[in-house]
């Protein structure tokens, strides 16, 4: 045997998050039985992005970072994604997998148009000539964050850069930038603003209020009980206000406390609206928001980050009306959800349709805050009434229509446009509900979908944003949300298209297209397993056609039926069995689609439970398994480390014409179901994107995977593979590594399992 060369393996940095690298050609998980769809996205993102395809334009270097999965409604999930590139973060990197509820991949959202290659990681500008850049973009500088090396990838050729965050004041006041400098030019490249601005007796809100306060003991305070972080503070002293009754405020609009019963009350309806309306969990997603503080001594409300601050009008009275703090929440919403906050122009349009959408989720009488397309029309402001009209953004001086120079324009003005849009989307051209006629750019006419559809759509497009947003986009994004939501209908799709062209944002080349007329298309859940007595439910969505859907379905096992509007099988296995189930969904036209998958029904009694494999970690070196000599071992001084403790399976790696391989047998009990599982590394010494060196995963006769040198990456990642076929009968599995006559490719095999459920 000849030696092996060494490696040293590069380590990756902690993400706080999943990091998932390169393998082999993308193939839908099949979902395990019990599996949430939070659980089911997980894994079928997961598979997508390891088999890095071509939309994520990936290199050998990126590595991605999984965030938290996003609930929407319609069972529609969406799973986000950070890059980094040899360790540095990817600005414009992002990308979003979007799943239906059975864990279908239905769209996936990326920001990156072209894939990084750089030829140095060396920084020409230094870190003191690019901090000194940033701060340049402030006219009041308060403090710089350290300068951060980063990729720079929301333009077509990725660069390297210096990301600094810079804080202090502009024209405008607070300021919390993040500028992005040329490591190689010392050009700024790119500038994110994350300061956004924009029973109680109330000022705005009246004359009374239902609130939800705190009570600890005989003391009552201004803090939601349910929603993490989210109160109402003096901006004064930052603490929030507390008092020995639960009574609050005297009606004043210039009493800081009231304005606190304005603000309090604004966030609950808004929060409410979030939970009724969008199916999310707080202003921030996970159960929380941010505290809000009345007392800033400007004409001027805004969002930073962490906290929400809220002036007062020429007239010395607290802004806090529904429209204004719904709006600024909104900046924080749009903030987190995926890609951040909202560019090119349209974060204040973004935040404006939360303001308006919670209007009308209250519909407070006259002459309150009443459900209507004006921004901060009860406040006024500066004394000159709205300032913003959704309906007419040009009646304030605004742009009705979009054009090449709204993404350049003041950003409190480039919201006319996106604000004309959702009330068109919302409204339509002539309202039958007494709001306002409003012209399109195109002389056509459009009936509205009613404001709940609409921000529902909308805020399912702000899950599929990433860092490169703009109006070219969000038309893109909306359209996917609006196909995603209403599958077998095109009247929600038709009307978001014809609102776009209503304000002249063009066609883009990624729009989805949407006919009604197509054939219905089933997604399949996998094949199932359960056990005798215990009770099952499995969702199923069809797609295509034309809604509503009736649902069938042949070779249920005993004990379970199907829901013929719903779609869900339901019911208590009786019979230990394995059956070939057949559903069918029908839409109204009377078209079809079908989906095929086994069901196996077991005993119980433990008998499918457990791991079959023996030495499965091979930490009792070759006992159990057959194995080429040298395969199995203590590979880590050699470069190769295992993914647990310190023995495991290196095949090939000679760099010559060689081949391994590593086998063992296991008993599959009838009625159960397998899951072959195992954790592989691959690196290679050769290059490009030609497959030379070969591993082969088999059970008896069937291939369950092939990977190559193409599929190299650092670490270890999980392979899994349904072996419940094999149930009854004996299950052998092999590895086989084939090498060829030059360069090495080495496989490393781990923590292997075979587990029944």
């Amino acid at each position: 045997m000849q030696a092996r060369r060494s490696f040293v393996l590069a380590a990756a940095g902690s993400l706080v998050a999943a990091v998932l690298t390169q393998t082999g050609a993308y193939a839908a998980p099949q979902p395990q039985p019990g599996q949430t769809a939070e659980a089911m996205a997980v894994d079928a993102a997961a598979s997508l992005v390891d088999s890095r395809p071509s939309q994520l334009h990936a290199s050998a270097s990126d590595q991605f970072v999984r965030h938290n999965v996003i609930s929407s409604t319609n069972g529609l999930k969406y799973v986000p994604y950070d890059r980094t590139y040899k360790g540095m973060p990817v600005v414009g990197g992002d990308f979003v997998v979007v799943t239906n509820s059975t864990g279908q991949v239905l769209h996936t959202s990326v920001g990156q148009s072209s894939t990084i290659d750089l030829a140095n990681t060396t920084p020409s500008v230094t870190k003191a000539q690019a901090e000194k850049t940033a701060r340049a973009a402030l006219s009041t500088v308060d403090s710089t964050g350290a300068p951060e090396r980063v990729v720079y990838a929301l333009d077509s050729t990725p660069k390297l850069a210096w990301k600094v965050s810079v804080v202090g004041r502009d024209s405008e006041g607070p300021s919390k930038l993040d500028v992005v400098v040329d490591a190689a030019t010392g050009q700024v490249l790119h500038k994110q603003e994350h300061v956004l601005h924009g029973t109680g007796n109330s000022g705005w809100n009246g004359p009374s209020v239902p609130l939800t306060t705190t009570q600890s003991g005989s003391t009552y305070s201004l803090r939601d009980p349910n929603l993490t972080n989210v109160s109402c503070q003096d901006a004064a002293t930052n603490t929030t206000f507390t008092k020995s009754s639960d009574s609050w405020g005297n009606g004043n609009a210039t009493s800081r406390e009231t304005g606190c019963v304005d603000v309090l009350f604004a966030a609950q309806t808004e929060s409410k609206m979030l939970t009724q309306w969008l199916g999310r969990n707080g202003f921030d997603g996970s159960g929380g928001g941010w505290p809000m503080r009345v007392g800033l001594n400007d004409q001027n409300a805004y969002y930073d980050g962490s906290q929400v601050q809220i002036g007062k009008n020429t007239s010395g009275q607290w802004i806090g009306s529904l429209d204004v703090v719904a709006h600024e929440l909104g900046h924080g919403i749009d903030d987190h959800t995926p890609g951040g906050i909202s560019g090119a122009g349209t974060q204040e349009f973004v935040a404006d349709v939360f303001g308006a959408t919670t209007e009308w989720y209250a519909n407070e009488p006259s002459p309150y805050d009443t459900p209507d397309f004006l921004v901060g029309e009860t406040i006024n402001l500066v004394g000159r009434g709205p300032i913003r009209n959704m309906y007419n953004p040009s009646a304030l001086g605004h742009a009705n229509c979009y054009s090449s120079s709204i993404p350049s324009t003041e950003v409190h003005a480039a919201a006319g446009p996106g604000n004309h849009w959702f009330y068109l989307l919302s409204q339509g051209t002539n309202p039958t509900n007494g709001q306002p006629t409003s012209s399109t750019c195109n002389s056509t006419s459009i009936t509205g979908l009613g404001v709940e559809k609409a921000v529902k759509i909308f805020y399912n497009a702000m899950l599929l944003k990433t860092s490169g947003s703009s109006y070219l986009r969000y038309r893109t994004w909306t359209l996917t949300a609006a196909k995603n939501l209403y599958p077998g209908s095109c009247a929600e799709f038709n009307t978001v298209k014809a609102a776009w062209d209503a304000i002249s944002v063009p066609a883009q080349s990624a729009d989805p297209t949407c006919s009604a007329t197509g054939t219905v298309t089933v997604s399949n859940p996998g094949n199932q397993s359960s056990t005798v007595g215990t009770a099952v439910s499995l969702p199923l969505s069809a797609s295509g056609g034309t809604a509503p859907y009736t649902w069938s379905a042949t070779g249920l096992p005993a004990g379970l039926s199907i829901n013929s509007s719903t779609g869900t099988i339901s019911g208590t296995p009786t019979t230990a069995a394995t059956s070939n189930v057949t559903v069918t969904a029908t839409d109204s036209a009377n078209k079809n689609g079908t989906a095929s998958f086994s069901w196996t029904v077991g005993t119980g009694g433990g008998n499918c439970s457990g791991q079959k494999l023996a030495n499965p970690g091979f930490e009792s070196g070759s006992a159990s398994w057959t194995a080429t000599s040298g395969v199995i071992g203590q590979h880590g001084s050699n470069g190769e480390p295992a993914r647990s403790g310190t023995w495991s399976s290196w095949l090939n790696g000679y760099g010559s014409s060689h081949t391994d391989s590593l086998t063992q047998s296991v008993t599959i009990p009838a009625g159960c179901k397998a899951t072959l599982t195992f954790y592989l590394h691959i690196d290679t010494s050769e290059t490009g994107s030609t497959v030379y060196d070969k591993l082969a995963v088999t059970a008896g006769s069937t291939t369950l995977g092939t990977f190559s040198n193409v599929d190299a990456a650092s670490g270890y990642v999980l392979k899994t593979f349904d072996v419940s076929s094999f149930a009854g009968q004996t299950l052998t599995v092999k590895f086989n590594g084939t090498e060829d006559a030059s360069q090495q490719t080495s496989f490393v095999i781990d923590d292997t399992a075979v587990t029944l459920s």
